[in-house]
């Protein structure tokens, strides 16, 4: 029986550094107020409160911070709001990233309906939606939830902190370089 050569293990952690998911990229992926009313208009759905919606989560992280105040120094307020308001923005990106891919869906099986000599994409039997409909309705669904997610994410993070959101990004700790790896470093840059 043979023995099969085994690599040694490595014990270096490797912590992929990944970064934030931004205001920024929630915006890219999320309808605006504008897009949103005329996706409610065009599918019949109700037409999303966008400043009630901002209002009441503003509130909500105000109200938070001041009932949290005399418990958290400065810093950790800014940490467990950043933390928050983070857990917003990465909902509405998620959100996001699902209402452009149902869209993308919805555009494809919409154009496959233009091509005349396709029998399975044509339409279903009286009385029922097609496919491509149901996509286009499931699509703007979507659409509606992501604003207002979108909407939610952007809280009162500034006005209490004092600083725009950006995400918690962990700083590249260099700290770990013991003699051993430092004398590996070393001894393998000879062969450089």
């Amino acid at each position: 029986m043979t023995k099969t050569a085994r690599s040694p293990r490595s014990s270096a952690r490797v912590i992929p550094l990944r970064r934030g998911t931004t205001l920024e990229m929630v915006r890219l992926v999320c309808p605006d107020s504008a897009q949103t009313l005329r996706i409610s208009e065009s599918f019949g759905l109700a037409v999303l409160d966008s400043d009630g919606i901002r209002d009441l989560h503003e509130r909500l992280v105000i109200e938070t911070a001041d009932a949290l105040k005399d418990g958290l120094s400065e810093r950790a307020m800014q940490i467990h709001l950043q933390r928050i308001v983070g857990a917003y923005v990465g909902s509405a990106h998620g959100a996001g990233q699902f209402y452009t891919r149902a869209v993308t869906e919805a555009r494809d099986a919409t154009a496959k309906l233009a091509n005349d000599s396709r029998d399975e994409d044509l339409d279903g039997p009286v009385g029922f939606d097609s496919q491509a409909q149901r996509k286009r309705e499931f699509a703007a669904d979507m659409g509606a939830q992501a604003h207002a997610l979108r909407v939610a994410a952007v809280a009162a993070y500034e006005q209490v902190v004092g600083e725009t959101w950006k995400p918690f990004e962990r700083p590249v700790d260099n700290t770990t370089d013991t003699v051993g790896r430092k004398a590996a470093k070393a001894q393998m840059s000879a062969f450089d």
